[in-house]
């Protein structure tokens, strides 16, 4: 909603409900989260004085929600290159590069894809009170390719709610040891590997569900190139998946690919695992519906050089 107050009346039908539910069924570009904040700091009036959430409400009671223009976010603005595959006035539409993180964490306040966006994107409107841009999902910091962010905070409550009923289409390419069955899909349990925190697995009894697709599209002397769709969104789940059944991705130290290249004789094989230097996965293909108008939006991310430069040395160019 746009910032300022919102003056509303309480009728005979609300009377009775409680603050912050009153608020939800006519605040509806806010979060529950967002107005709990907007409420704890005192943004919210009942007949001209500060309330708390449980207050309940009476007849004619005036509530006044003011929306503050948001903060300056901590992280700095950064002149790091990325391509925009599409971009209007509730979204923009990215490649990431390889070796790039999303999100400043401890270790990691700059040079990731939040610092460079705050210096791209100069209509961002607000999330959470907070000028920064609304990561929709993530990819790791080696894994290339699409992404989506919100620039409000109404597009990333839709976008978030389109990625969690699966009404997006996520498409990847993956370079694989082995050779997997030419198509399949792995419908597994999911969850943190019980001793290596850092790691995931689906060699688990229960858990989250796990859902990837995949077909291969190209075969080469001890390794596959395929078409991975995935269902559902785990973290680290296409490496999980394919390491958890025998063919881990090309380079990936946390899941056995590098472990496994130790191993091998000099070669195509080996040379296209030093080439690409990181685990060889790109994000080529997000589809999802636009939060405003419906319509579906398709973006394509062409392969990166490095990975291009792994697929002409396995076919023996």
């Amino acid at each position: 909603m746009a910032q300022g107050p919102l003056a509303l009346t309480v009728d005979a039908d609300a009377a009775g409900s409680r603050l912050d539910q009153f608020l939800v069924a006519h605040a509806k570009e806010l979060t529950r989260s967002r107005l709990k904040q907007l409420i704890d700091d005192a943004q919210v009036l009942v007949n001209g004085a500060p309330a708390k959430p449980a207050r309940k409400l009476k007849a004619g009671d005036a509530v006044v929600l003011n929306v503050p223009a948001p903060r300056p976010t901590r992280a700095e603005a950064e002149d790091l290159p990325f391509e925009v595959l599409y971009e209007d006035a509730d979204l923009l539409a990215l490649c990431k590069p390889a070796g790039m993180v999303v999100h400043p964490a401890s270790g990691n306040y700059s040079g990731t894809l939040v610092n460079a966006l705050l210096h791209k994107v100069k209509d961002l409107q607000g999330i959470g009170g907070e000028l920064r841009p609304g990561l929709v999902h993530r990819l790791d910091r080696e894994t290339s390719g699409c992404m989506v962010v919100a620039k409000n905070e109404p597009t990333l409550n839709a976008l978030q709610a389109s990625f969690k009923k699966r009404d997006v289409d996520k498409r990847y390419i993956a370079i694989c040891h082995g050779a997997p069955p030419p198509t399949g899909t792995w419908d597994t349990a999911y969850g943190r590997h019980l001793r290596d925190r850092k790691r995931f697995t689906s060699k688990l009894s229960a858990g989250k569900r796990a859902v990837t697709h995949w077909t291969v599209t190209e075969r080469f002397d001890g390794a596959s190139l395929a078409e991975v769709k995935l269902e559902t969104g785990r973290t680290h789940q296409i490496r999980v998946h394919f390491s958890d059944h025998g063919f881990p991705l090309l380079h990936d130290g946390l899941y056995g690919g590098t472990k496994r290249e130790a191993k091998l004789p000099p070669g195509r094989l080996r040379d296209a695992a030093e080439a690409i230097g990181r685990q060889a996965l790109h994000a080529a293909v997000l589809e999802f519906p636009h939060p405003r108008t419906g319509k579906r939006i398709r973006v394509t991310a062409e392969l990166p050089d490095d990975f291009q430069r792994a697929l002409t040395l396995l076919r023996g160019r």
